[in-house]
């Protein structure tokens, strides 16, 4: 019987510190993959001011706003003409939601960023990023921090989701065989 306790022992403290690494090296990648999304995020945020600029150009050489330009073009009897007001509308619309996910990601703290991340996040740009993710070290104070989260949330499911019940229903079956057996 001891030498299948020093192997279960042995065993569990064996997990234990993989759950650690693995909590560790999945949740250090966290900061990693919101950094190269805010690179992609940018890159989008660029494209969609060049569109919408190119649009305001040619509304002032028109001698008319933006908002009028758009307004004359969805009022086109034309409607190839007409669908172009849309995509001007929708490059609008499209660098301010942009740009409220950038500022929200980037100036968040450590501890709020995946928070402001989830709330923010645009579903083809994170695919497209998660094409290309490269993992990396961490080497900031962030992930430590995500590391130590990691640890955390894996070590608090290991014992609080499969190890306590699982010793609590040894420990019934063991009281029950005991007091069948007396």
């Amino acid at each position: 019987m001891k030498i299948g306790s020093a192997v279960l022992g042995t065993g569990e403290k064996l997990l234990d510190r993989a759950l650690c690494v693995g909590g560790a090296v999945i949740f250090s990648q966290a900061p990693e993959f919101m950094q190269q999304y805010l690179q992609r995020l940018g890159g989008h945020l660029d494209e969609a001011r060049r569109q919408l600029e190119q649009f305001k150009k040619v509304a002032a050489q028109s001698g008319i706003s933006l908002e009028q330009f758009i307004a004359q073009t969805n009022a086109n009897s034309d409607t190839a003409v007409a669908k172009l007001g849309g995509v001007m509308s929708e490059a609008s619309v499209r660098v301010e939601h942009l740009e409220t996910a950038q500022a929200a990601i980037a100036g968040a703290s450590p501890l709020t960023r995946p928070f402001a991340f989830l709330q923010h996040v645009d579903a083809e740009i994170a695919n497209a990023t998660w094409s290309f993710y490269k993992p990396a070290v961490p080497t900031t104070i962030e992930g430590a921090l995500y590391a130590l989260v990691g640890m955390a949330v894996l070590l608090g499911i290991y014992y609080g989701l499969i190890k306590a019940p699982c010793s609590r229903f040894i420990a019934r079956r063991r009281a029950k065989t005991a007091v069948q057996a007396a």
